[in-house]
């Protein structure tokens, strides 16, 4: 008998070892979770706290914000739950809320959806002092008027407007790039003021404009190409800046252009033979640049041309024979061709009207 006691021993060991490597239990419950702020069909704006409520049976990790099906990576791990979101990221419309809860487990859960609607763009515009609609406003005229500072980019929130007469007052700085957001522009002027800095390019975002007006300002820097989207444009005013660079292509392809205003300027380069694209062009005022190289028979094309100033350049070469087929008073000072380095001989229809010219190149 004494010899099953070392055995029942050994058994007995082996036994409770065997209840000591139970499996511990996985947890399978899944936490609970709901929005509860905002209500369900709310309109929003600027940066929200969106609230809610979530509880498991071990414990919460962390929630998680998602809107429209994608992560915003906002979470929070402290009761009570709150996480932020900036609805200024998005643009106006209706967005998908939920709220996706993480247990210690790993275990998911996501709340009922919620739609909130994001509305960030204003009712109204506060410029100098007046409040406009910005639903009502369609036409802005406060040339003459005295102002000074710079131009408010919340002046870009006027979606509405069709006409933007700025001209003749004391505004300083930088034209807005929220200008660009005025898609129903037909005429915008700014001239006559002491803007500065370079020509936005979003400028190419107004492609109703039929006038742009930006002469007589500080403006520095070259054309910027954009303004070949403006495919309705007939006048386009630059004249008296500071602009630098060569005549972008683009502004050949303006087919409507029945003014074109780049005089007072350092504009360098030629004037390509695509300037015969313009055939509806009018006034012509290439004055008071550095433009180099000679004037293209395709000058000619211009049928409708009644005023074409040239002068104060570094033009050389001969004056093409085409000049003659333009509809110009050559001798009523609806043309200037001055102060250049044009070679003789002159076509007969100028020969009388060239002005001093720097012949010392011309063989």
């Amino acid at each position: 008998m004494k010899k099953l006691y070392p055995l029942l021993s050994v058994l007995f060991l082996i036994y409770w070892g065997c209840e000591d490597e139970q499996p511990e239990e996985v947890d399978t419950e899944k936490p609970t979770v709901s929005i509860t702020s905002p209500q369900n069909g709310s309109t929003v704006s600027d940066s929200i706290t969106i609230t809610c409520m979530s509880s498991d049976n071990e414990g919460i990790e962390k929630v998680e914000l998602w809107v429209n099906g994608v992560s915003t990576g906002v979470t929070d791990n402290t009761e009570p739950y709150s996480l932020n979101w900036n609805t200024t990221t998005h643009e106006d419309g209706s967005f998908t809320i939920i709220v996706r809860s993480y247990d210690l487990s790993g275990n998911t859960t996501d709340s009922e959806p919620i739609i909130l609607t994001v509305h960030n763009t204003p009712t109204e515009v506060t410029l100098w002092g007046v409040v406009y609609s910005v639903e009502d406003t369609d036409s802005l005229n406060l040339s003459n008027n005295g102002l000074t500072g710079t131009i408010p980019p919340e002046i870009g929130n006027l979606t509405n407007l069709i006409y933007l007469r700025l001209s003749s007052n004391q505004f300083t700085g930088n034209i807005p790039s929220e200008i660009g957001n005025l898609t129903n522009l037909t005429e915008l002027w700014l001239s006559g003021n002491q803007l500065t800095g370079s020509i936005p390019p979003e400028i190419g975002n107004l492609t109703n404009l039929t006038e742009l007006w930006l002469g007589g300002n500080q403006l520095t820097g070259s054309i910027p190409p954009e303004i070949g989207n403006l495919t309705n444009l007939e006048q386009l005013f630059l004249s008296s800046n500071q602009l630098t660079g060569s005549i972008p292509s683009e502004i050949w392809n303006l087919t409507n252009l029945e003014r074109l205003y780049l005089y007072g300027n350092q504009l360098t380069g030629s004037i390509p033979s695509e300037i015969g694209n313009l055939t509806n062009l009018e006034w012509l005022y290439l004055y008071d640049n550095q433009l180099t190289g000679s004037i293209p028979p395709e000058i000619g094309n211009l049928t409708n041309l009644e005023w074409l100033y040239l002068q104060g350049n570094q033009l050389t070469g001969e004056i093409p024979e085409s000049i003659c087929d333009l509809n110009i008073g050559w001798s009523g000072g609806d043309f200037s061709i001055t102060n250049n380095q044009l070679c003789p001989p002159y076509p007969s229809c100028i020969e009388d009207y060239v002005g001093e010219q720097d012949t010392s190149d011309c063989d």
